[in-house]
């Protein structure tokens, strides 16, 4: 974990208060500005949150990394997803590089990526931006992109058909300085930062994946600066039950407060309804994308997520 996020951090636990988090018998690479072990610790509750082999393990329940994501064949097919375009030959091209066409260039701002998977927006923030982190649930994803932040290359694999597989490797482009990006593990519904610490925040296929969407946009707002901030929200809506019950989505619904389409619904509470997400935003921009996750070489799964940016 870089030494630069200790500043910024507090104990998800203790939300809405904020505590800062106390290091703990940290210990540094040879940079000493990476910090490889020890432990965070809230001074209010006494959680003990460990670092190892430079991972910061920030979310509340440890069961919950016990899921899909954690397998290494969906890693790959998020690595595949991601970096499409940096892969040779190239592949997903247009699909893997379109949300950092959305982000503004704010050199002197922080960013933060909410759900970051494999790291991809994470690094476009950090090009636009003084320094950018991102968390996710998954274990695996997190150690991949912190994999390719230090090394900036990784090799994977996925099926190409049957027992076949094919052989991909990602090399970061030279003007990609990652020495300001980070990755944690944490969850998107108890943000471990500060708030008003981030000019730009993005929340990119989460929304529908969390057990409350409300609480996941709330923490975005909380952490999002009071003004100069930029918003950037995409979602395909695919509401289940298995994630959250029906009465707490944000759309999807026919009756209930949130009833409508869901980019309607976040759409009306970006910009002030019930004044839940205050000071309220402005959405400059908004559209529809298609990305795609693939099993084999023929055969993939196309999804399309409806985004807006919004500035306040």
């Amino acid at each position: 974990m870089k030494e630069f996020l200790l500043e910024f951090l507090i104990c998800p636990g203790c939300l809405p208060k904020e505590y800062a988090l106390e290091g703990k018998g940290l210990k540094r690479d040879t940079t000493g500005t990476d910090i490889v072990a020890g432990t965070l610790c809230c001074p209010r509750c006494k959680r003990v949150f460990p670092i190892k082999e430079g991972i910061a393990y920030l979310q509340l329940h440890q069961e919950l990394n016990g899921m899909r994501y954690e397998e290494s064949a969906m890693t790959a097919r998020y690595l595949l997803s991601h970096y499409g375009d940096l892969v040779a030959p190239p592949a997903n091209r247009e699909a893997a590089y379109f949300w950092g066409t959305l982000l503004a260039s704010k050199p002197s701002s922080a960013a933060f990526d909410a759900g970051c998977s494999v790291g991809r927006q994470v690094f476009e923030m950090g090009r636009k931006n003084g320094w950018a982190v991102g968390c996710d649930l998954s274990e695996s994803f997190i150690k991949a992109a912190r994999k390719l932040m230090i090394n900036r290359q990784f090799t994977f694999s996925l099926p190409l058909e049957g027992n076949l597989r094919e052989t991909f490797e990602i090399s970061l482009p030279d003007s990609w300085q990652t020495d300001m990006s980070e990755f944690i593990v944490a969850d998107a519904q108890y943000i471990p930062f500060q708030r008003n610490v981030f000019q730009q925040v993005s929340s990119l296929n989460l929304l529908d994946r969390v057990p409350y969407p409300l609480a996941h946009l709330f923490e975005m707002n909380r952490v999002a600066s009071l003004s100069e901030a930029t918003f950037l929200f995409a979602d395909p809506f695919s509401w289940l039950t298995s994630p959250a019950p029906e009465e707490k989505w944000l759309g999807g619904t026919a009756l209930g407060q949130y009833a409508g389409r869901g980019k309607d619904v976040v759409k009306g509470l970006l910009e002030g309804n019930k004044s839940i997400l205050m000071p309220s935003w402005q959405v400059v921009k908004s559209g529809r994308h298609q990305w795609s996750l693939r099993t084999h070489r023929n055969h993939q799964e196309l999804m399309a997520s409806e985004f807006m940016v919004a500035k306040r």
